[in-house]
């Protein structure tokens, strides 16, 4: 299938969490529009997952990054070590990351520890921080990233992302119920948002599926996507969970599957 220039493409790379599993990667999607390929999170599995999905990392323009716990950051360090790879030629393609506040410091730790094997030039590295305490809204080629808090660490953002053709996607990465999202997510083409647990299950800083479909229809959005399952999901009907809050378009994530907005 081809996609227009002016749409977005999404891949789900990864369903899962933190917890190991030969069926779901830790949470990570890759969207491409107007040419350009962005990477949202990079937990354990993303890199063997996005050439799966028939990307290199050398192909991702821009990276971000809904909070910095292990199983959404974890891949960064070995990702920005793989693109200094000499048969590469390093990297020669701008990289932009694009996280809540606190990034800098945490990749400065990073570099206490690894030093020179994760560091890429000024010319070819650059990182933007969005405000964490309120709605932000940046402009780059081709598309529009607007960013809100939500609830889970004190860096937590979820990001919208618009084409030039209007079609926009939002990635919820980790929260709980956030009226932060439903605002970000309002008349939303898809909606990718983490459902970790069933009802019955409920923990802080997570949804369920009522609370991930109540959040879709207060923001009326188009297509709920679900993704972010701890085992706990496989043997719980989590669509007819969602159902009780929620009755468009459904869809549970698995990694690998496509989508395509509008």
């Amino acid at each position: 299938m081809s996609y227009p220039h002016s749409g977005i493409k999404v891949t789900i790379l990864g369903s899962g969490t933190c917890v190991p599993s030969l069926k779901r990667s830790s949470c990570s999607v890759v969207m491409e529009t107007g040419g350009s390929k962005l990477l949202f999170d990079s937990g354990p599995g993303t890199m063997r997952r996005l050439l799966e999905a028939d990307t290199e990392i050398v192909d991702i323009s821009y990276l971000f990054y809904s909070h910095f716990h292990p199983d959404h950051t974890g891949e960064l360090a070995t990702m920005l070590f793989a693109m200094k790879y000499p048969e590469w030629k390093q990297r020669e393609k701008h990289l932009t990351i694009i996280a809540g506040k606190g990034f800098n410091a945490f990749y400065q730790g990073l570099k206490s520890v690894y030093g020179n094997w994760i560091t890429l030039g000024a010319d070819i590295l650059d990182v933007v921080e969005m405000d964490n305490q309120s709605f932000d809204a940046r402009e780059f080629d081709h598309f529009k990233v607007d960013s809100a808090p939500v609830e889970h660490n004190l860096e937590s953002i979820a990001y919208k992302i618009t084409s030039s053709g209007g079609q926009s996607v939002v990635y919820s990465g980790d929260t709980d119920y956030s009226e932060n999202l439903i605002h970000l997510a309002k008349d939303t083409d898809i909606l990718i948002c983490e459902c970790s647990l069933p009802d019955q299950l409920k923990v802080n800083g997570h949804l369920t599926p009522s609370d991930a479909g109540r959040i879709a229809t207060l923001a009326s959005v188009r297509k709920l996507v679900l993704t972010h399952f701890y085992p706990e999901c496989d043997s719980a009907d989590i669509e007819k969970e969602c159902r009780k809050t929620y009755n468009g378009p459904l869809i549970l994530a698995e990694d690998l599957m496509t989508l395509e907005a509008g």
